[in-house]
């Protein structure tokens, strides 16, 4: 380990710290990532790499990626209709496995797609309206395929300064010409293409942004972003994954909106957040762009395409989001996201944004906010912190993805334990700052009461707890 290398205490420092490490020694130089992660493992600030023991429900148990086991109420894990539990989509997977197997076993250019995936694709164009689709097997592989798809190195990304790491990994992929925009300006968006046009009228411009931001629920003028397009020769790119099927009059999202079904040059999306599957699509006018997507977009040549069960479960979850049972589930989930926003306002805590399924709130110092989160386990809440860099440095938040089936009761414990936390960890910070505790001995000064859980395979007369460093005790 070099001099240079980043040392940061268990409230200092950030994942940005980490991202280029000195060295010669690919494998040595790691360990400084590593050992700032133990040292917040051992403060029990380390809320990341937590795993369900029996899936993502609306109450479930999960262990700490040390393995600590704690139940409580998830507004961590994205299915905000509550299609992962529907019994629809359930035997729709079985008898597909039952029919198909359980593998696509090959990509989309080489016999992996199904009449399955075939279908899926003409379902998704006709709810869209466009009349080409083209499949990835994630999300993650639509949004970088997209752009490394399209984009060749001459050619300009004016890109959302706040957009998905997927796309913007795909535009450093693609291109060096990246111009980034401040979140949802219009303004900026008109000062970057007038820029590049008034230099450069041969090479192709793609304005990317998403209808919905994961982070801020917020959403740009999409109308104004496609006429600006038009206007410059550029192509739009809009990334649809977290209001897709959840919002909109039909389910059709914030493109639905605002009017812009159907009108929008390009259409990406991910099926992770409310179709219960992984996978994701592009979708566009004209067959060549889906063609060119499957021959020249990477991750679509060369990643094996979604199994027929994945294919499968989103053509059951888009028939179900089209129906009135999707209708009224897009209800009862929005009455949950403005309870929660209501309460939690209520207690005097900040929530970002406009009302959707993703509720974030505030914390801002990203010590208080790794405080709050060693407190929530005991509580017994699971909710994702989220902070710098993927949000503004002393912007940090946790980040709650509510789903139609959370029931009022679970709304109302997720703002009590959220609101106790905070509490409690503000109590943590002052002690800390008054020198009555330092993080060393919190534990000691500032004990986390843990909560009693029952070991699944447990007989259900025995109980057993686990230290934070997972070591078991009965």
């Amino acid at each position: 380990m070099t001099t240079d290398t980043p040392q940061f205490g268990a409230l200092a420092g950030s994942m940005r710290d980490f991202r280029y490490l000195p060295g010669a020694d690919l494998l040595a130089r790691v360990d400084a990532f590593y050992q700032w992660q133990e040292t917040r493992r051992a403060a029990g600030v380390w809320p990341l790499g937590r795993s369900t023991e029996q899936g993502a429900f609306s109450r479930c148990t999960a262990r700490t990626d040390e393995g600590e086991l704690f139940d409580g109420v998830n507004f961590a894990s994205q299915d905000y209709l509550s299609l992962n539990s529907h019994a629809g989509v359930l035997e729709t997977a079985i008898e597909t496995m039952r029919a198909f197997g359980v593998h696509s076993a090959g990509s989309p250019a080489l016999v992996g797609n199904t009449s399955l995936s075939i279908a899926l694709e003409k379902k998704i164009g006709d709810f869209l309206g466009y009349d080409h689709v083209a499949l990835f097997p994630t999300g993650w592989a639509a949004g970088f395929g997209v752009i490394k798809g399209l984009v060749r190195p001459n050619d300009h990304i004016v890109m959302d300064a706040l957009s998905h790491a997927c796309l913007q990994e795909g535009a450093q992929a693609a291109t060096r010409n990246i111009h980034l925009f401040r979140h949802n300006r219009v303004d900026a968006v008109r000062a970057k293409l007038a820029k590049i046009r008034a230099t450069d009228t041969e090479n192709g411009i793609l304005l990317v942004t998403e209808s919905l931001f994961s982070m801020d629920s917020d959403t740009p003028d999409i109308r104004a972003m496609q006429e600006l397009a038009h206007e410059y020769g550029a192509t739009l790119v809009v990334d649809v994954a977290h209001d897709l099927g959840n919002l909109g009059p039909t389910g059709r999202g914030l493109i639905e909106a605002q009017g812009m079904l159907g009108k929008v040059d390009v259409v990406m999306g991910s099926f992770s957040k409310t179709f219960a599957s992984n996978g994701g699509f592009v979708a566009a006018r004209g067959r060549g762009v889906k063609e060119y997507m499957r021959y020249y977009s990477s991750p679509n040549t060369f990643s094996n395409a979604m199994s027929p069960a994945n294919a499968a479960i989103v053509g059951k979850a888009f028939d179900i989001v089209a129906s009135d049972e999707g209708a009224a589930l897009r209800r009862k989930l929005m009455d949950n996201v403005l309870m929660l926003r209501s309460l939690l306002q209520g207690c005097g805590l900040e929530v970002y944004g406009d009302p959707s399924a993703i509720v974030c709130v505030r914390m801002g110092s990203e010590a208080l906010a790794r405080l709050v989160s060693r407190r929530l386990p005991s509580l017994g809440m699971l909710a994702n912190l989220v902070e710098f860099p993927a949000v503004p440095k002393g912007q940090a938040r946790f980040r709650l993805q509510v789903m139609a089936r959370h029931s009022q009761h679970d709304i109302i414990d997720a703002v009590h334990r959220l609101s106790t936390a905070v509490a409690d960890a503000t109590d943590d910070m002052n002690a800390l700052d008054t020198g009555a505790a330092t993080v060393v001995t919190l534990d000691r000064d500032r004990p986390v009461v843990r909560r009693t859980v029952v070991e699944p395979d447990a007989p259900p007369a025995r109980t057993a707890t686990r230290s934070r460093r997972g070591s078991l005790a009965a």
